[in-house]
C-alpha cells in the first residue's frame, strides 16, 4: 500500500482556491474518519512561490494533484476526490 501525496496548488486571495481548500479538508477529515491507519500525504504550494507553477497552473488554479498527476482544477467534487484518493491507496 502506498501513501498517496494531494497537493494543492494555488495562490492567496484565490476565492476558488479558499473552496477546494475546504473540500480536501473535509474529504481528507472523512477519510481520516473511515480508515485512520492509513495516511494520506497533504501539501498545499502557491504560484506565487515557484515560477515553474506559475507558467504551467496560472490560468488553472486551484489544481489538486494525487502523486504528482493532475487530478483537477477549478471546482473540486468531494465525491470524485475521495474515490480517487481511496484508489490511490
Amino acid at each position: 500500500m502506498t501513501t498517496p501525496v494531494l497537493t494543492l496548488i494555488g495562490k492567496p486571495g484565490c476565492h476558488l482556491c479558499d473552496d477546494a481548500r475546504e473540500v480536501v479538508a473535509a474529504v481528507l477529515a472523512d477519510l481520516a474518519t473511515e480508515h485512520p491507519a492509513d495516511a494520506i500525504v497533504f501539501e498545499e504550494k502557491s504560484i506565487l512561490d515557484d515560477p515553474a507553477l506559475h507558467e504551467r497552473f496560472v490560468e488553472e488554479i486551484p489544481v489538486v494533484l494525487i502523486n504528482g498527476a493532475v487530478h483537477n482544477y477549478w471546482r473540486i467534487d468531494p465525491v470524485r476526490l475521495a474515490k480517487a484518493l481511496q484508489e490511490a491507496q
